[in-house]
């Protein structure tokens, strides 16, 4: 059973920086993609970015050219570098993968938080 383990993530300033890391554990080397989903109050949940195992990316468009996504070289974790953040991008953030099989797992979110 793969479980995905987030990092916390914090309160920033506009325009700051955060690097959101998350592991798997458990029957990894199934994984076809990972990626980050976020939800606001009163919004739905929606995808931030994704990256399959062969590298290739999505990016929700708000975020594109501001936020990159990752997978380090054990394919176990992937990484969100967000840049110029924006309050709007104030949401918790899900650590989300999905199996070769099909699986889909979720991991428990972390609250990031773009403010002064």
């Amino acid at each position: 059973q793969v479980q995905l383990v987030e990092s916390v993530g914090g309160l920033v300033q506009p325009g700051g920086s955060l690097r959101l890391p998350c592991a798997a554990s458990g029957g990894t080397c199934s994984l076809y993609v990972m990626g980050w989903y976020r939800q606001a109050p009163g919004k739905a949940r929606e995808l931030v970015a994704n990256i399959a195992s062969g590298g290739s990316s999505n990016y929700e468009d708000s975020v594109k050219g501001r936020f990159t996504i990752s997978r380090g070289n054990a394919k176990n974790t992937v990484y969100l570098q967000m840049n110029s953040l924006k309050p709007e991008d104030t949401a918790v953030y899900y650590c989300h993968a999905v199996g070769w099989d099909t699986r889909v797992y979720w991991g428990r979110g972390t609250q990031v938080t773009v403010s002064s």
